[in-house]
């Protein structure tokens, strides 16, 4: 495999998970507080209108009991001075003006009697004036030069004047301003929390996962007798593990079943080929004529044929069921590469066909030698028997990210158009060809069993293209940072 199943915190279920249960809590959370905010308004408010109402009516009865005389102004404004004093949620302030309550009297043409508080009430009359104002329905009144709006009660007296109390509502915006910025941060600090605890709750949880998936990653690819990490906890995690090595008993059964038929069916093929062939080697010694000979030497040639037929259509049944057999090793290719160019530079040369390397240097994989050497032994049979005299097959090996990559490319034919979309199937094969279909089969098997793969087209200047990529050992992708940051300095 070419990456972990571990993945940083930003890309990783817990993040995602924890991220939307987080947005779904700060939504709750906000609603429940706007809620909260919009109760303690109304409830101030209902004070602050109950207070209006009280002292209105307090007033009201001090104009009417009072006589209209010298002392009724003077006595109507202490009572409103007095009334000042007491309005609910003032903050306390040095100042002794009073700014935040006011008193109005209007005679019976609507003309200004008497007036208390901040200014000379011309502003707040025309403000009253152009409002409709109920008597026993306090409402919000805004006038001008004032940044902050009143909220105003009055009452009708006997004599056809109106009074009105108007009281500031700065204290009670400051109140719900305070509170507001209490529940922003009351929310804030329960939002970090609540993502706190459900990411480390998801992420706890998750890990089991991922380690589950860890090994069964390793399990798939390298020991079919190891098992999941179970949890002592009764809960889903656990039942997953359970399930996970009870399937790996079965497929372990299956695979030893399938080792044991194909282990069979190659002894049972295998020994009469094997005897059929000796036989044949007998008769072709003891044979003296040509016209004798040849017969005996074609029968060799198909037994040889049949036998590595068999051979590939068993690794390759073997392969696609994730069952081949592999001895891991620490692998050159670039050796092996120029040990297997030494080995079929010969034939090559003999059919005019010519073969490069183009290599970096050595380069490690974990492979097995047996399979890799037969797989790169398929590729140059290939091109020896299907590319014309005069043609050059260049190999490149070279290291991309974290793998080792493998390209072999001719300036031949290429493969037939109707069979590129097939190249890897068993059984597909050109026109031709006189093989049996399984040359690229066996090698897309050889790429996907070492955790590889395999890509092959044809060249838009000509000729085929072959492309294999293989994991890099793991002491080699430890080497590749610490060569680039040398490089680097």
């Amino acid at each position: 495999m070419f990456s972990k199943t571990a993945k940083p915190a930003l890309r990783s279920a817990a993040w995602r998970i924890s991220l939307w249960a987080t947005v779904a809590f700060a939504c709750g959370t906000l609603l429940v507080f706007i809620f909260l905010h919009r109760f303690v308004a109304d409830d101030i408010q209902r004070r602050s209108d109950a207070w209006l109402a009280g002292e209105i009516e307090v007033l009201g009865d001090v104009a009417e009991q009072t006589p209209m005389n010298a002392l009724h102004d003077r006595v109507v404004e202490e009572v409103a001075e007095l009334a000042s004093k007491e309005v609910p949620n003032r903050e306390a302030s040095a100042s002794t003006s009073n700014d935040s309550v006011f008193f109005l009297q209007t005679g019976r043409d609507g003309s200004l009697t008497l007036w208390v508080g901040a200014g000379n009430g011309v502003e707040n009359l025309k403000a009253i004036q152009a409002s409709r104002i109920l008597p026993d329905h306090p409402t919000h009144l805004r006038v001008q030069g004032f940044a902050i709006p009143f909220r105003v009660a009055s009452t009708r007296i006997n004599d056809g004047s109106y009074i009105y109390l108007g009281l500031s509502e700065r204290d009670e915006l400051r109140v719900l301003r305070s509170l507001g910025l209490r529940f922003i941060l009351l929310w804030f600090l329960l939002v970090l929390l609540g993502f706190g605890i459900v990411f480390f709750t998801t992420r706890r949880m998750l890990s089991h996962v991922r380690e589950i998936a860890e090994a069964a990653s390793r399990i798939g690819h390298s020991d079919l007798h190891a098992r999941v990490p179970t949890t002592r906890h009764n809960d889903e995690v656990s039942h997953l593990a359970l399930t996970l090595n009870r399937m790996l008993d079965r497929i372990e059964s299956s695979m030893h079943q399938l080792h044991t038929i194909t282990d069979s069916l190659a002894h049972d093929l295998r020994s009469p080929l094997t005897a059929i062939r000796g036989k044949l080697e007998m008769s072709l010694s003891a044979a003296m004529q040509v016209e004798q000979a040849d017969p005996i030497v074609s029968a060799i040639e198909e037994l040889d044929r049949l036998t590595d037929f068999l051979n590939k259509s068993l690794d390759v049944a073997e392969a696609k069921a994730d069952a081949l057999r592999l001895n891991r090793v620490p692998l050159d290719l670039d050796e092996l590469l120029r040990i297997m160019i030494d080995l079929y530079e010969p034939s090559m040369s003999e059919k005019g066909l010519q073969l490069r390397l183009h290599s970096g240097g050595p380069l490690t994989i974990e492979a097995d030698e047996a399979l890799i050497h037969r797989m790169i032994a398929n590729l140059f049979d290939n091109e020896l028997k299907h590319l014309p005299a005069a043609c050059t097959v260049n190999l490149r090996l070279r290291v991309e990210d974290a793998a080792a990559s493998l390209i072999l490319e001719d300036d031949g034919p290429g493969f037939d158009v109707e069979v590129l979309s097939h190249l890897f199937e068993r059984r597909v094969k050109g026109k031709e060809s006189n093989g049996h279909g399984l040359g690229l089969a066996f090698v897309d098997a050889v790429a996907r069993a070492h955790g590889g793969s395999v890509a092959a087209g044809n060249r838009d200047g000509g000729g085929a293209r072959i492309s294999l990529i293989f994991p890099r050992a793991a002491n080699e992708q430890a080497k590749a940072p610490m060569a680039a940051i040398h490089r680097a300095s």
